[in-house]
């Protein structure tokens, strides 16, 4: 018997040897449920489409029609829109003035979800005139939406921008009873934070309008449903996962074109992209219907065009115009020419990015080829659930790339096939998320005292420090306004922590925009950056101002930039114990100094470049754990001859355990970051550090900290079965080592993994966690107050400093630090903390005795503060010294010193209107803008005329 044009490509000759596995995926009938009395009108379109509901929509239904808010996760193709698109139309039949808006992650999806409803409408025979409100709508149009729309189709980005508008939408909002979140497992990470926010504050305005909308959730399956589900909105839901749609059998193969290669000097590893490209043609020529999703919109576009190329060769048996690749940054028509392509066969071939793993209606194919792992068990099942047809066989390829991820799930096919949904991160805790959203929200409608809490779960001293650094004004009936006439909306970018944004400019056109660590890898002075397949040289960079200048060039050549990572424990939040092994997690400092970049052809070193770059700081969440000298000492005694031994242990376990992180936590490798040192002065030992990448954590780390035996056994597991002898891409070198992957020892690796995979196994294996209470300012202050009563003012005054550098205005510690300085004969510094108490408490006796005390007390004598420079003494009162001082240090880019000179000046006199300005300028430098701000407006509330202000704020508009 032949194959069927689907078996044939797992019997074939070119392809057979380098199958990993290959897992059949049984047909699955359907199962139906009736409901009882529905609408007649929705009886009526049921019988004239011949459509029977499948029992998780008839649920879907019934769940939504009893008041509830719903998550429904089943897998594509499996009638979600349907399911509750029914009873919404079902409540807005009955109710002629209810509206309900529905939220996608993308325009396309929008597009596409519009002319279902419009269809829906035209089939019920009701008005609800559905439209979109994005970027897009036309604004002649859009006063008539407000007015007229009953159903509302927009995306995250657009909501944030027009929320503060809504008095506009007062009739809408009022009638609110359906809010829809389609594909909500794309709400993860930094922008899923982002977007939970910003539903907070969309209900907080419904409730204003007297609505109280029920939430509808659709969702790929994914490990906690509920948890996103809540997480993303505030609210208990109903889950309805039972997946009752009918399928087809389906091949599911696992591609390792590495399966029989060996790292050597002598052979030269396969090209993933010339060997989809293979598959690709394959399958097209045997007239099976393929989407091939890719890694990257270049590698899209190349597989199309020597797709269509080879074509050509063919005799016609494949004919290149039914090609096609399909991303983002095509025009709308474009994209719906190519969807609509797909569905009635014009197109044989797609190429596409992950644009097409969201529910874009493009019917079902034969075939769909992923190139390398996409990062989620989630994302490899939507792109495979885009082939199957219900009574036709399908096949999905996962080819794998030369990574620990892709080689892991090659060498255990069991694991891949067995393992279950990743869980959905989203944190709400992250406080430069939580400020953002709460300036937008106060922006939006005053915030009443408890709101913060009632809606953001955030207490009323973060509103209470927004008020102290000038963002927020408090009235004296207790409401929280924002002060200025701007949006903060516009400020705030959904997508990232950083609202830092620099322009990538090319002969006066946007190419792109960058945040300032993605400008520092990838967009520095010398750097080649790709852009939609084409090559450019990066010729300047301006941080001030915040544009890059490139110049397209051809070049056969690509860049690596080089980095020194530095850590530091800020504090310990708890500890967990497997056994004898103890993972750390609390708040940490790192500090990346991009320094140096190559020129790379191919793997060839072309040149070392020196960078001129100040180094990136940032606060984040993440873990660690020591490794003892006992090891250090065994592994020196196996490896005499190899000096850095115990080092490239400790680095080949950091990349590796990264390697493998997204196999336990849902995240890309690129979302974390790590250091390993034979010695940490925090430690007091070698360590390894494991972080999140982003200011202020997002909550990948706390994650791990719970399933970390798991991840350490996997890890394991790889680097014993990867087939090389000194290391390489698939076990322990890492495509974003800042170090060049240097030093790296894989036999360390292994004894060290080793070595913590059996501490786990100590003590019965059991499992202790720890919190580890962090000291608070009350703490510190007694410590200072003792030290102040022990006359050790100057340990007593660095603690004090810490309290202050957290709160400015904490009463406590300025009276107390007036009393040190007082007491150290310092009376000029003193009247200030004097007089800043008694701002702060008028009626406080104590600060006005002192203050008596110091306005009747002798000249005050001279406080000698030490230049970093050199030895000379200054008048801490000469404040033009320090500023001259702190604006040489800020040209040499030494933001730090700058700030810190800026800050004694400040403390003596803060209407110094250029020490204003430039620590903004201090701040913009560093990437932290919202504090930038801060002090832009301070600076221009003294003097606006003030040239160096107006360039300030010119900057930061």
């Amino acid at each position: 018997m032949l194959d069927s044009p689907i078996d044939a490509f797992k019997n074939d000759v070119r392809f057979r040897d380098y199958i990993a596995h290959v897992e059949t995926i049984p047909a699955k009938k359907a199962s139906f449920k009736k409901i009882p009395d529905l609408n007649d009108k929705i009886v009526d379109y049921l019988d004239s489409k011949e459509i029977k509901l499948y029992e998780h929509q008839a649920e879907t239904y019934e769940a939504i029609k009893r008041d509830e808010n719903v998550i429904l996760t089943t897998n594509t193709a499996s009638g979600k829109t349907l399911a509750f698109n029914l009873p919404i139309m079902d409540t807005l039949i009955d109710d002629e003035k209810a509206t309900a808006l529905y939220i996608y992650p993308a325009k396309a999806l929008s597009n596409d979800q519009l002319n279902v409803l419009k269809e829906l409408e035209s089939d019920l025979g009701i008005k609800t005139n559905p439209r979109t409100y994005d970027g897009d709508t036309p604004k002649s149009q859009r006063y008539g939406i407000r007015q007229k729309s009953r159903v509302i189709l927009t995306n995250p980005y657009q909501l944030h921008l027009i929320l503060s508008w809504h008095h506009q939408w007062e009739r809408f909002y009022r009638n609110l009873k359906y809010i829809v979140i389609d594909e909500a497992h794309y709400y993860r990470g930094v922008f899923g934070s982002n977007v939970a926010f910003l539903i907070r504050r969309l209900k907080r305005i419904a409730n204003f309008y007297g609505s109280d909308p029920k939430f509808i959730l659709s969702s790929a399956t994914l490990a906690n449903p509920l948890e996103l589900a809540n997480k993303l909105t505030g609210e208990e839901f109903t889950l309805v996962d039972n997946d009752t749609s009918p399928s087809g059998e389906k091949d599911f193969i696992l591609f390792n074109p590495f399966k029989n290669y060996r790292n050597s000097a002598k052979s030269s590893a396969p090209s993933i992209h010339v060997v989809t490209a293979d598959i690709f043609r394959y399958l097209m020529l045997k007239n099976i219907q393929t989407l091939c999703f890719t890694v990257s919109r270049k590698i899209t576009e190349l597989i199309a065009m020597w797709s269509k190329k080879d074509a050509k060769l063919t005799d016609g048996k494949l004919d290149n115009t039914r090609i096609a690749a399909y991303r983002a940054g095509y025009r709308p028509e474009e994209r719906r020419e190519i969807e609509d392509g797909l569905k009635s066969g014009k197109y044989l071939g797609v190429t596409c990015t992950n644009a097409l793993e969201l529910g874009i209606d493009i019917g079902s194919l034969d075939a769909v080829i992923i190139s390398g792992f996409p990062g989620t068990m989630m994302s490899t099942w939507q792109q495979s659930g885009r082939a199957g047809r219900s009574n036709q066989k399908s096949l999905a390829i996962l080819l794998a790339f030369e990574n620990q991820l892709d080689q892991y799930y090659m060498n255990n096919p069991k694991a891949f096939f067995s393992k279950p949904q990743e869980k959905a991160i989203i944190d709400l805790t992250n406080p430069i998320l939580q400020e953002a959203h709460l300036l937008c929200a106060a922006n939006e409608l005053p915030l009443k005292k408890g709101e913060a809490m009632q809606y953001f779960n955030i207490s009323d001293e973060v509103l209470d420090n927004l008020v102290r650094k000038d963002y927020l004004y408090l009235s004296r009936v207790g409401n929280y306004t924002y002060k200025y006439d701007d949006n903060p909306a516009f400020d705030h970018s959904l997508d990232q922590i950083s609202s830092e944004e620099f322009k990538i400019m090319s002969n006066g056109r946007l190419l792109e925009t960058m945040e300032r660590s993605q400008v520092y890898r990838e967009a520095h002075e010398g750097a080649i950056l790709i852009n939609k397949g084409e090559t450019y040289t990066v010729d300047n960079v301006n941080l001030k101002s915040g544009y890059v200048n490139v110049s397209k060039k051809n070049v056969d050549y690509h860049t690596m930039v080089l980095n020194d990572t530095d850590v530091n424990v800020v504090s310990k939040e708890f500890k967990k114990q497997y056994g004898d092994l103890t993972i750390h997690f609390g708040e940490l400092n790192v500090k990346k100094d991009y320094y140096k970049y190559k020129k790379m052809q191919h793997s060839r070193v072309l040149g070392m470049y020196s960078l001129d770059l100040p180094p990136l700081k940032f606060k984040t969440k993440g873990l660690w754990f020591t490794i003892p000298k006992s090891v250090k000492d065994t592994l020196k005694d196996l490896y005499p001859d190899d000096d850095e031994v115990f080092e490239g242990g400790l680095h080949g376990a950091e990349h590796a355990l990264i390697g493998l992180f997204p196999l336990q936590v849902m995240c890309d490798r690129f979302d974390i970051g790590g250091m390993s040192t034979a010695y940490h002065k925090d430690t007091e030992d070698a360590t390894i550090f494991i972080y999140d990448g982003y200011e202020g954590g997002i909550g990948i780390c706390e994650k791990a900290v719970d399933v970390f035996v798991e991840l350490l056994e996997s890890t394991l597991d790889l680097i014993k079965g990867c087939k090389c002898r000194n290391g390489c891409p698939s076990c322990i070198y890492s495509p974003k080592c800042g170090n060049d992957n240097k030093p790296l020892h894989k036999n360390a690796t292994e004894y060290i993994l080793q070595y913590m995979l059996d501490e786990t196994l100590k003590n019965n294996s059991e499992v202790k966690t720890e919190e580890i209470p962090v000291a608070e300012d009350e703490d510190l202050y007694l410590q200072a107050l003792n030290l102040y009563s022990d006359h050790l003012y100057s340990q007593s005054k660095d603690l004090l400093h810490e309290i202050l550098s957290v709160d400015a205005d904490d009463l406590n510690a300025n009276l107390l630090m007036a009393h040190v300085l007082y007491e150290q004969g310092i009376e000029d510094v003193s009247m200030y903390y004097a007089r800043k108490a008694l701002k702060i408490s008028p009626s406080n006796q104590n600060a006005a005795t002192l203050l008596q005390k110091l306005q009747f007390a002798p000249a005050s004598k001279e406080f000698v503060h030490k230049s970093v420079d050199n030895d000379e003494d200054k008048s801490f009162d000469d404040v033009d010294t320090l500023y001259e001082e702190a604006y040489d240090l800020f040209n040499q880019g030494d933001l730090d010193t700058a700030r810190e000179l800026l800050e004694e000046l400040l403390a003596i006199d803060d209407t110094h209107v250029e020490a204003n300005a430039l620590m903004g300028y201090v701040y913009r430098m560093a990437g932290v803008f919202p504090k930038a701000m801060e002090y832009a407006r301070k600076a221009s509330k003294l003097d606006k005329n003030n040239e160096m202000v107006r360039e300030l704020i010119k900057e930061l508009s």
